[in-house]
């Protein structure tokens, strides 16, 4: 499946909350955590392909996915997305590591999930910031986003990871993985 998203940051996650209550958006998921962590062989051929190979806690459940390299148009990033539930996080990450890869990078982060108008909408709480993904259909992507008052314009194209490796390099002392303090 081939993945078309744009993720926005915002100041604050509450009036976009509010906003997708009034018009009408059913929430799918309350906040919840997850826990996210990327896997790479030793040379890090994953990575700088521009692919990723992650597991995802969120509650009882885990995910494995797998996220081809992105290509852009305009503030869209679309990327193939193959995703599996699996039984345990810690039984694939033991496959993973028999198969050669290593955990790389560690990410956490409180989401939310709603749809509206067949776009699904997260909002992400992460220990550098808020953000808004939107994730659906190409031609409702941006006017959603305007429905939201958020503009498609202020788009990252960065992943979680690479937004967090840029915080990094303006705060040396944090350390490697992008985890909130407890």
């Amino acid at each position: 499946m081939i993945e078309s998203e744009i993720k926005i940051p915002v100041a604050e996650l509450d009036s976009v909350r509010h906003l997708l209550v009034r018009i009408g958006a059913e929430q799918l998921n309350p906040t919840q955590d997850e826990v996210n962590t990327l896997f790479d062989s030793a040379d890090g051929a994953f990575a700088s392909s521009g692919r990723a190979l992650r597991v995802r806690r969120v509650g009882d459940r885990s995910l494995l996915t797998f996220k081809g390299p992105a290509r852009w148009e305009g503030a869209i990033k679309h990327r193939q997305e193959i995703e599996l539930e699996v039984s345990s996080s810690e039984t694939i990450a033991e496959l993973l590591h028999a198969l050669g890869f290593a955990p790389w990078i560690r990410y956490e982060k409180r989401r939310e999930s709603w749809i509206f108008d067949g776009v699904r909408v997260e909002l992400d709480h992460t220990p550098i910031g808020d953000f808004v993904e939107l994730e659906g259909p190409v031609p409702k992507l941006e006017d959603t986003a305007r429905t939201l008052g958020l503009e498609p314009e202020r788009a990252v194209a960065e992943s979680y990871v690479g937004l967090w490796q840029a915080h990094r390099r303006r705060h040396p002392e944090l350390g490697r993985d992008m985890v909130f303090e407890s």
